[in-house]
């Protein structure tokens, strides 16, 4: 990663340019497809993980792709199509409630990101990951801690997954009422305890979490 990538939080530019200038320093003139990748989904207590990957034309500034918990969900849905429109490949990867229970929920949402990148119609050179982790994807793969707020192509990914996984949870509202699903997506409220209270688990919740039990 070139000099410019790490010390960019530095630079003084506006913030939205910032990340679209990440992608960039890290692309350095020698990776042509850089893959950011992200999730959304670890803290729920029932539902998937969902992981993106996107892969966006060098150059290309998206100036309201940020990451997808400071925008509302109206400009999620809105910047979703834009992405979906404007990547070069993008892809989702999933793992479900039972693999959460069987692997735990780190090495469940890394398979997610990996089933998220195999999936790309074209292959990345460089696999940029939000958090401390890196994944096993057969190209050169750098952690981002933060990665959603510092680098554009990451921050496009958290929003196709933080959109793709709150319309499956809407779509769960449905198939299994009570829980207030399109309400809260699965994360721990009280409404969502008080329905586990009367109701008890459902099949898409994850029995090894504490307050589904």
């Amino acid at each position: 990663m070139s000099r410019l990538a790490n010390n960019a939080e530095r630079a003084p530019r506006a913030e939205r340019a910032y990340r679209a200038e990440f992608d960039e320093a890290v692309r350095d003139g020698r990776c042509i497809h850089v893959a950011g990748v992200d999730e959304a989904g670890r803290g729920p207590l029932a539902g998937p993980v969902v992981a993106a990957a996107v892969i966006l034309p060098a150059g290309l500034c998206l100036p309201e792709v940020n990451d997808s918990k400071r925008l509302t969900p109206a400009v999620r849905a809105r910047l979703s199509a834009v992405i979906r429109e404007q990547a070069l490949a993008w892809n989702l990867g999933m793992a479900e409630p039972g693999e959460i229970d069987a692997l735990n929920i780190r090495r469940a949402t890394l398979t997610a990101m990996v089933r998220a990148v195999r999936g790309l119609r074209i292959a990345p050179d460089l696999v940029l990951v939000d958090g401390r982790d890196t994944i096993d994807v057969g190209a050169r793969c750098i952690a981002v801690v933060g990665g959603d707020c510092r680098s554009q192509c990451v921050a496009a990914a958290s929003i196709l997954a933080k959109v793709t996984r709150d319309e499956l949870m809407t779509e769960m509202d449905r198939l299994y009422p009570g829980y207030g699903f399109a309400q809260h997506k699965g994360y721990p409220t009280p409404q969502h305890l008080e329905a586990l209270r009367r109701l008890g688990p459902c099949s898409i919740h994850r029995l090894t979490f504490r307050g589904v039990g």
